[in-house]
């Protein structure tokens, strides 16, 4: 009788101990307390929007994500009364939290910075001058939620005027086309993430209207949806036209350093083979052309244009080369952005 006890006692000690050992390599759940949705937004002399904006996010995520949210404010050097205004806020929900700059750096910095901050599952980034619409995030997240990393929205019925709307729409399509990625808007404001594309991306300069490409060029799923886009209701844009300019020279820049950036030859050499075949055809003809007496080559200047397009030709293909020895000899450091590992 004793003997069968203790074994009973024995047996329940090693099922007891058994349990508990399985539960240290549990993780451990996530608690109310864990960020479910950060949303960030950057902002440059928006004072006037700021509280409006701040409860219809509140009044969403209360709906959507109860008390596991933050919002970001990134203060892009404003001048005027923002951050004040965003101090208020903080003061009444200590979810709203604010990045302040001492000068301006640009909406880009302003979004890396925010992205580095964010700790949610899903990361929604918008502007702030009330054209997003926060009753946006649910679809949003809906259409992440269906296996995409990456939703951007799609501003389809656009309420700002034409000379914004067409320049838009040219720089959409040329970016389409390159990118090699059907989307109708690559820089609207209202974009959903999970949080490990927040984590790889890496933004500067104008980079935040290639978001999308970015992503799409580093493996992950990116899709759009369309969302509601209201007039502006207070300040003026803070983008001018040369954005435009920048955005195409930003544009080639994500080619260089993304697509092609273990490849150069393929960009270089590709540029540098159709321009010496130019200047080789065109010293062809005048070859033919003397050889049939038709012509003498030392009054032909475009000899000596034919010879430069072949130099600079063999010039872009060995800068081609050359990156591609610097790439090999790098090629250990590559960061490989990789899926799980089994």
């Amino acid at each position: 009788m004793k003997e069968n006890a203790k074994s009973k006692l024995s047996e329940n000690y090693r099922e007891a101990k058994h349990r508990a050992s399985q539960q240290k390599l549990q993780p451990k759940s996530s608690g109310s307390g864990d960020i479910l949705i950060s949303v960030v937004v950057p902002l440059y002399n928006e004072e006037q929007s700021i509280k409006e904006l701040a409860n219809s996010i509140e009044s969403v995520l209360n709906r959507i994500a109860k008390n596991r949210y933050e919002v970001i404010f990134v203060d892009d050097g404003s001048t005027d009364a923002s951050l004040e205004k965003i101090k208020e806020l903080h003061n009444k929900n200590q979810r709203f939290h604010c990045i302040s700059f001492r000068r301006n750096y640009g909406k880009s910095s302003a979004l890396q910075v925010g992205f580095a901050a964010a700790k949610g599952k899903y990361v929604i980034t918008m502007d702030a001058d009330l054209q997003d619409d926060p009753e946006e995030i649910p679809n949003l997240i809906k259409k992440l939620n269906e296996g995409y990393d990456l939703v951007s929205g799609w501003k389809k019925k656009r309420n700002d005027p034409i000379t914004k709307i067409l320049p838009s729409k040219l720089f959409n399509l040329v970016t389409s086309i390159v990118s090699g990625i059907r989307l109708h808007d690559f820089n609207c404001g209202l974009k959903a993430y999970r949080n490990v594309v927040v984590r790889r991306l890496k933004v500067y300069g104008e980079m935040h209207r290639y978001i999308p490409v970015l992503a799409y060029w580093d493996g992950f799923r990116v899709t759009e949806v369309p969302v509601r886009h209201h007039p502006r209701k207070y300040g003026k844009t803070k983008f001018g036209a040369g954005r435009f300019v920048k955005g195409f020279l930003d544009l080639l820049t994500v080619m260089i350093t993304t697509r092609f950036m273990q490849r150069p030859l393929h960009f270089f050499g590709f540029i540098g083979v159709l321009i010496s075949f130019f200047g080789f055809a065109v010293n062809l003809y005048l070859f033919i052309e003397w050889l049939l007496g038709k012509t003498y080559l030392t009054n032909r200047p475009l000899l000596l244009f034919g010879i430069t397009l072949i130099i600079f030709g063999a010039q872009l293909i060995s800068i081609g080369l050359l990156g591609e020895m610097n790439i090999k000899s790098l090629a250990e450091r590559i960061n490989y952005n990789i899926r799980e590992k089994f």
